[in-house]
């Protein structure tokens, strides 16, 4: 990865840096940055094609499953030709291919918190797209920990939710505040119930977007909001919710940072 851009980023970057929210210095900033995307399927896989298009130096990519037939119906990030590959690396070579300025770390496991906590440390942004309630509290619970920004999402069936926690700021929610830990932690659902393949892709493009909007230090970030999407009719609800004062996480008093 260069340190500036040449003509040629400039030229794949033109449409951004066109943006008064982005310029020249965004673009060189999302260049310098690092986002950390916890699982590579449904939501991840839009979710990382849209970073390394968008020019974010470093994507760390953490999945542990392999590429199965039943996935291609909707993370777009797979082929045919990467069957029974590690998600990750099959990632990898699909980002390599859009954007090879990227610089794209993969680990093919299941990240315990200690992992995760140092994966974290290195990154500026974490997008959780993971599937199942116990790795989305040990991601909320290392980005409190570390204080990085995580952006949540979720999908199945025609649902999709969407939420981001900052724990930088004094007054954002955690993820814990809004869901216990107390649920399914399998990652049956999908498999039972099954998944739009639009919603997916809806829901990680949002994610992308909070995340470079975190990075590029954009206001309008929704914090202390959960976004629900029905894909049935097109409808947004939009709920606001606060930090709970006796969360188990995050409820210990923080300064701003």
């Amino acid at each position: 990865m260069q340190d500036d851009l040449d003509d040629a980023a400039l030229l794949r970057y033109s449409r951004h840096i066109l943006l008064d929210g982005v310029g020249i210095e965004g673009q060189r900033r999302l260049r310098s940055a690092s986002a950390l995307v916890v699982g590579v399927g449904g939501l991840g896989a839009p979710a990382a094609l849209y970073l390394a298009a968008a020019g974010v130096g470093r994507l760390i990519l953490v999945d542990d499953d392999t590429v199965e037939l039943t996935n291609l119906q909707r993370q777009i990030i797979h082929s045919t030709a990467m069957l029974g590959q590690p998600k990750v690396e099959s990632a990898r070579t699909a980002l390599a291919a859009l954007n090879p300025e990227v610089e794209v770390e993969t680990l093919c496991l299941r990240a315990d918190e200690a992992q995760l906590a140092a994966l974290a440390a290195r990154a500026d942004v974490i997008l959780d797209c993971s599937d199942n309630f116990a790795t989305r509290h040990a991601v909320n619970r290392v980005a409190v920990q570390q204080r990085r920004p995580l952006v949540s999402g979720a999908a199945v069936r025609f649902d999709g939710q969407f939420a981001v926690f900052d724990p930088r700021q004094v007054s954002s929610p955690c993820y814990r505040c809004l869901f216990p830990e107390e649920g399914e932690a399998s990652d049956g659902p999908c498999a039972t119930f099954g998944v739009f393949a639009p919603l997916v892709g809806v829901v990680g493009s949002l994610q992308a977007a909070e995340a470079l909007k975190l990075l590029l230090e954009m206001p309008g970030v929704p914090l202390g909001r959960l976004l629900l999407l029905d894909m049935r009719d097109g409808s947004w609800r939009n709920l606001r919710f606060r930090r709970d004062p006796a969360c188990p996480v995050c409820g210990e008093p923080r300064q701003d940072k």
